[in-house]
């Protein structure tokens, strides 16, 4: 147990720590020290337990104390997490550098290097581009960071990493910058990809202890009238897309990169190629949107063989291919189902191709067809897929079946729809109705 001398210089220690690391905004580090404060005072109470298994129960005891709200109870949770996950572990490390060797002193790293390096090493990886991108942004708002905490004193790209930063950092966009579980896992996996293969830096047991675990969430579900409803405002390309999406159950993504070999009218099949986890599957395509694409593909070959006229008319192709059939990305079996209106280049190989139609387009014309319908569910291009799942199983298809249409790894993936399906098929009579329908027999 610390002295009471001693836990003040410490707590105040914690605040500037707060302050210099960018964990809280300026003045509420005193709430900060204040819950630990509390917490350390109460310490004697929990005598023989580790932090981790005393702090439920001090946040328990707060709970019973009056006008305590429940968003008291979460910044002492925050800040007691913070003292000792980061601060606390920081002094040790201090201490441990100072009476001992400087192992663990933080890196210094080239930061224009590291990040080239990092993205020469997700091509060799075949990471998907816009993964290579969120990476890369993580790690250069890292690397501002850590020369944020260290005062821009920096000369040209030198950047410092270690575990520690990198613990602050996350915490950093928990606390001030109030990011989703799922956005810190990602900033994590950028940083762990960083360490391991470009930096190598050991993050020893922080690769298993630092991720937001993320609880069972029920997929947002329309009902077979608000699709039907949210269809009727939404025409042109834009409503071929969603119609597609919503009657083979394929992502947002997957319908981009559709190629015109990938649709087997005669077999009424649509082959999803290299899903997510570079997976094919097939699945069902529906017999209403075929003569629509019919009419859409007439379009897009003339649109094609004009780029061929003007001399373009080239289309990506993935891996190798276009070495190996160096004609084939001029083929019309291989131009994308849904191309974009222009022209661009290519970001990696410069070449000026036409590129798939972009997902923003898609998704304002989703959010703008979901507001002229009145609905009032947040719906997205994905709420789609979930309800193409949740349909079928409405109307008694296979739940193996349905999870090779949808290219889940594992059923119980897909198993998640069931629960929405329980809600929506014959759901319980509430009690309060049952006591409405007693009274009304009584009269």
């Amino acid at each position: 147990m610390l002295s009471k001398n001693e836990m003040e210089r410490r707590l105040s220690d914690y605040g500037d720590f707060l302050l210099k690391r960018s964990l809280v905004v300026s003045g509420k580090e005193t709430f900060f020290i204040h819950w630990v404060r509390k917490y350390l005072s109460s310490e004697a109470s929990f005598k023989g337990i580790k932090w981790e298994e005393k702090l439920p129960q001090f946040l328990d005891k707060l709970a019973t104390e009056p006008k305590i709200a429940d968003w008291q109870i979460d910044q002492a949770d925050q800040a007691i997490r913070l003292y000792f996950l980061n601060f606390y572990t920081s002094v040790q490390s201090v201490a441990v550098k100072e009476n001992a060797s400087q192992m663990d002193a933080p890196g210094v790293f080239n930061g224009a290097q590291a990040l080239a390096d990092l993205r020469e090493w997700m091509r060799i990886k075949h990471y998907a581009y816009k993964t290579e991108q969120a990476y890369l942004n993580w790690c250069k708002r890292f690397f501002a960071y850590s020369v944020q905490c260290r005062g821009g004193g920096e000369s040209g790209n030198e950047v410092h990493v270690s575990p520690e930063l990198i613990k602050d950092f996350l915490s950093h966009l928990a606390t001030k910058r109030k990011a989703s579980k799922s956005t810190q896992n990602q900033a994590f996996s950028a940083l762990l990809f960083l360490c391991r293969h470009v930096l190598k830096v050991e993050l020893k047991d922080m690769e298993t202890t630092l991720r937001s675990k993320i609880g069972k969430k029920l997929p947002l579900v329309l009902s077979p009238m608000e699709v039907k409803t949210l269809f009727y405002h939404v025409t042109g390309t834009s409503g071929l897309i969603l119609r597609l999406i919503y009657s083979s159950g394929i992502r947002l993504s997957e319908c981009g990169r559709l190629r015109v070999k990938d649709l087997d009218f005669d077999q009424d099949l649509l082959f999803v190629r290299s899903g997510k986890g570079d997976k094919d599957r097939s699945t069902v395509l529906a017999a209403l949107v075929q003569s629509e694409l019919q009419v859409h593909l007439a379009r897009v070959r003339k649109l094609h063989e004009q780029d061929l006229a003007d001399g373009f008319g080239e289309v990506y192709m993935p891996g190798a291919l276009d070495r190996k059939y160096p004609s084939a990305c001029r083929e019309w079996g291989w131009q994308y189902v849904f191309p974009s209106a222009r022209l661009s280049v290519d970001p990696r190989s410069k070449k000026t191709r036409r590129h798939h139609v972009s997902d923003a387009t898609i998704q304002k014309a989703m959010k703008k067809a979901v507001r002229d319908a009145g609905l009032v569910k947040p719906a997205s291009v994905h709420t789609l897929r979930h309800s193409f799942a949740t349909h079928l199983l409405l109307n008694g298809v296979d739940l193996r079946q349905i999870q090779d249409y949808l290219g889940h790894k594992s059923v119980e993936t897909t198993m998640i729809y069931t629960h929405v399906v329980k809600n929506m098929r014959n759901p319980a009579t509430s009690p309060l109705d049952l006591l409405d329908q007693m009274t009304k027999e009584r009269r």
